[in-house]
């Protein structure tokens, strides 16, 4: 970890007296546009698969961590915390939601996984015992994220409650990423024809159907499917 540790002293350098005006002047708000902007870039190397492009961009990620680890070092959340505490917090987390790899072998009985869905019901199920402050399955799903990945999220929770009806999602034919993407392409032409904004649409139909799930919870009816897929 060398070359990790020599990074992270480039960043404190980089901020304190004598270094870079730019970075001494930021704060953890005003780069969020950065890491939005890196984090886009890299799914985009990801996805194009091009060794190099992944390797640089992961590299930015990486440093956009580091630079809000700086800056909380130094106190600018209140108590300070840096990158070691960062990683800790994050290791205590893993450990805590794989009891099947690193619990006792009563843990591993209780909590096997065999595949990758029997991870995923375990680990829904340490997360409520990490925050019992949370009283819907939504809390914590970031209202930022772009429309169609929200209404994604949304609705895989959802499902995975029985609160959503999947029986009564209309099917659209289409076997292929392909075809969907021509397919929301086509949609975004039809309402930009009509002068329609298809990004706040969306958004207003995930408020809406948000709205139904919590409403639904409330009820405490949550596996009953009480949550009809919206047709129109």
């Amino acid at each position: 970890m060398e070359k990790l540790q020599s990074l992270i002293k480039t960043a404190h350098q980089l901020r304190a007296p004598g270094g870079c005006p730019w970075d001494a002047e930021q704060t953890h708000g005003s780069l969020v546009q950065y890491l939005l902007e890196e984090t886009h870039e890299l799914i985009e190397a990801i996805e194009s698969g091009n060794r190099d492009e992944i390797l640089e961009e992961l590299g930015d990620v990486l440093y956009q961590v580091l630079f809000h680890a700086d800056l909380a070092s130094q106190g600018s959340l209140g108590e300070p915390f840096d990158l070691e505490d960062v990683a800790q917090k994050m290791e205590n987390k893993m450990i805590s939601r794989h009891p099947h790899v690193f619990g006792t072998a009563e843990d591993k009985e209780k909590y096997l996984a065999e595949t990758g869905e029997d991870v995923v019901k375990n680990w829904e199920s340490h997360k409520k015992l990490e925050k019992p402050g949370r009283t819907s399955i939504l809390d914590g799903v970031p209202q930022a994220m772009p429309a169609l990945a929200l209404a994604s999220k949304v609705m895989g929770k959802a499902e995975k409650a029985g609160i959503l009806e999947t029986s009564e999602i209309p099917t659209i034919p289409m076997e292929t990423e392909e075809q969907l993407g021509k397919l929301l392409l086509a949609i975004v032409a039809s309402a930009r024809s009509v002068g329609l904004d298809p990004e706040r649409a969306l958004r207003e139909a995930n408020r809406e159907l948000q709205a139904e799930i919590r409403a639904s919870e409330l009820q405490g009816d949550f596996d009953a499917g009480v949550v009809a897929f919206p047709t129109s």
